[in-house]
């Protein structure tokens, strides 16, 4: 059976959830529904740009009950963030990452991602704590991963030809056996380090979203609000690819890169929403702007509406 967004916004969808209100997204292909295949109790579904990648996240974190995603790359690079935690994903790769929690995906124009949502409450009778290992890369050359990689790639396959719905279901639970085979073999080391770090990652995380844009957000800071060490806040990051200050900058960033597209932000300086983004130089702003999109921010904005006029939201890719 397949389930779309567009039919859990007329209320038919079982898996609706409680409204959207993720950014509005370019006009063209990606605007079509996401399609969710449903897999037993799991659902899947394929994606091929950022902006396709953006409305499967979205409509994933409306699903009942709650689901994990593994990301699959099946062509191309990609890219899954949680927790501070940074996948880069190559052909074959796979991640996981909390739906229910804020993560992004980042699916260029040239590759395919494979998103299988899993009810939390059935994948933790196969990964005893799967918070701790978001965004951990698994490699497709490497053991169990590798194994795990190969056979979810064939079941997606099989099931696009017409296997039959018992057959899926049955198939489906021993994905679920692999996957938590291939998470076993992640070094005991990482996973304790994890599953002891994870409360307050995820703590952090959200403090610093809900303080972003506070033009004196800095790592002392937050380690008094969360009630921790500057030192254990930066012991924490690192085992990702950016630093706490990296980190925020980038965030910030990407907010600021959307309000220069958003038509609400027409009329405004570059200066203003630099400002309003917790920036206190527009100097500085520039100046870190080009280190990351390559442009300046009226050069980034200018570019991208000649090329659409009709975007509101990047298409640029962004890294860490």
């Amino acid at each position: 059976m397949i389930y779309s967004e567009s039919s859990a916004a007329a209320g038919t969808d079982p898996c609706r959830g409680p409204a959207d209100h993720a950014a509005s997204h370019p006009q063209g292909a990606a605007r079509a529904p996401v399609a969710w295949t449903e897999l037993g109790d799991m659902l899947a579904t394929e994606v091929d740009s950022d902006a396709q990648a953006r409305l499967a996240r979205s409509s994933g974190a409306r699903m009942h009950p709650p689901r994990f995603f593994v990301h699959l790359q099946l062509e191309g690079e990609g890219i899954v963030r949680q927790d501070g935690r940074e996948a880069l994903l190559r052909t074959g790769d796979f991640t996981l990452c909390d739906g229910v929690r804020h993560y992004e995906i980042s699916c260029p124009s040239g590759s395919r991602m494979l998103v299988v949502g899993v009810p939390t409450v059935k994948l933790r009778r196969h990964i005893a704590c799967p918070e701790s290992l978001a965004a951990t890369p698994m490699r497709a050359a490497t053991g169990v991963s590798g194994l795990m990689s190969g056979f979810l790639r064939h079941y997606w396959l099989q099931c696009r030809h017409g296997l039959d719905g018992e057959s899926a279901e049955q198939i489906a639970a021993a994905v679920l056996d692999v996957l938590g085979a291939a998470y076993s073999q992640v070094p005991r080391t990482h996973a304790e380090r994890s599953s002891r770090g994870t409360a307050h990652r995820i703590r952090i995380i959200n403090y610093i979203h809900a303080h972003l844009y506070d033009p004196d957000l800095a790592p002392a800071q937050i380690a008094r609000a969360c009630r921790i060490t500057t030192r254990y806040l930066h012991y924490l990051f690192s085992d990702g690819e950016a630093t706490v200050a990296r980190y925020i900058l980038v965030r910030r960033l990407e907010a600021s890169s959307q309000a220069l597209l958003a038509d609400s932000q027409r009329g405004r300086t570059v200066t203003a929403i630099a400002f309003d983004h917790g920036f206190n130089s527009a100097t500085h702003f520039g100046r870190v702007f080009r280190a990351h999109f390559g442009v300046t921010p009226r050069e980034y904005r200018a570019q991208v509406r000649r090329a659409d006029p009709a975007r509101c939201t990047p298409g640029v890719p962004l890294h860490l």
